[in-house]
């Protein structure tokens, strides 16, 4: 390990920020988690405070809100994982069919945009097209149907929460799937020309094949976050009048916590959450190294 850090300083000492920013904001603060298991009290801090055990836990399972924040965080990144992750792939393979230079760097700039918007800007720009009065209710007021405020009907937040996601974020997700697109052998291609394959058949046995393997890993690394939806982007568009369909794990932890600082309790929904994170990603991880011997580790 010494002599290859010798041998590459330069590339460790580029490394360096990057294991400092994780160790600082990333592993130090997991110790943190600890409160979960305590009655803490800033009074007493995190080691004087007593023990309460797994008790935040048990009051969590047990309570009210567990089966629906479960409910509400598992469907909306099932939404989420179904129309949103194939989305990019569906688009690189588009982009990777137009010919014309021009054309295909001005959807792929149009596509880039909405990433580098704000999330304020993006929930505030949402807000504005769902109201009464807004775009989409006069789009459905000329197709002959009654103006709703969108984001008051419990029924609708879901669709629009996933379908403004696949928006802002689509065009950033094909960076990765073109460069994986353009690692292909063009000999490949060929080949399959000569015997006889069309556009669709290349797809089909020769581009799909080739980003499998990205597509696979990209995917584990999205179980990984599967209960882990915006908080963000949840607090900034829900409302009361909603909860039973938008109240999600991380937003509760987010009222619990800063609302009414039961800190123990918020940390133990949290370390739930995470727990859950954790195991789908092995478990995902493991059933792809089975099923086709490509994973992360």
């Amino acid at each position: 390990m010494l002599n290859d850090i010798s041998k590459n300083k330069l590339l460790y000492l580029m490394l360096a920020p990057v294991l400092i920013f994780f160790s600082l904001f990333h592993y130090i603060p997991m110790y943190g988690a600890i409160i979960a298991f305590k009655d803490f009290s800033p009074r007493l801090g995190i080691i004087g405070s007593p023990w309460a055990g797994f008790e935040h836990f048990k009051v969590f399972f047990e309570g009210i809100y567990f089966w629906r924040t479960l409910k509400n965080t598992v469907l909306i990144s099932l939404y989420d994982l179904v129309f949103g992750f194939p989305a990019p792939i569906i688009l690189a393979l588009l982009l990777n069919e137009v010919k014309k230079t021009i054309f295909k760097r001005s959807i792929q700039t149009i596509t880039y945009m909405p990433h580098f918007v704000s999330l304020v800007v993006v929930c505030g720009m949402i807000k504005e097209f769902t109201v009464s009065g807004g775009l989409i209710n006069d789009f459905i007021a000329f197709l002959g149907g009654e103006r709703l405020s969108l984001l008051l009907e419990s029924q609708f937040f879901r669709t629009i929460y996933v379908s403004s996601g696949v928006w802002q974020h689509i065009g950033w997700g094909t960076i990765i799937y073109l460069a994986a697109l353009a690692g292909i052998d063009t000999e490949q291609y060929e080949a399959a020309k000569i015997d006889g394959a069309g556009r669709w058949k290349q797809m089909r046995h020769v581009t799909l094949p080739g980003i499998m393997p990205t597509i696979v890993i990209l995917l584990i690394l999205e179980m990984g976050r599967m209960l882990s939806v915006g908080t963000e982007k949840i607090i900034l568009l829900y409302n009361p009048t909603i909860y039973d369909t938008a109240d999600v794990i991380s937003s509760y932890v987010y009222r619990v916590g800063l609302q009414e600082f039961n800190y123990s309790f918020s940390s133990a929904v949290g370390l739930f959450n995470s727990a859950i994170n954790f195991t789908l990603v092995v478990g995902s991880n493991w059933l792809s190294r089975k099923l086709n011997d490509t994973s992360l580790w």
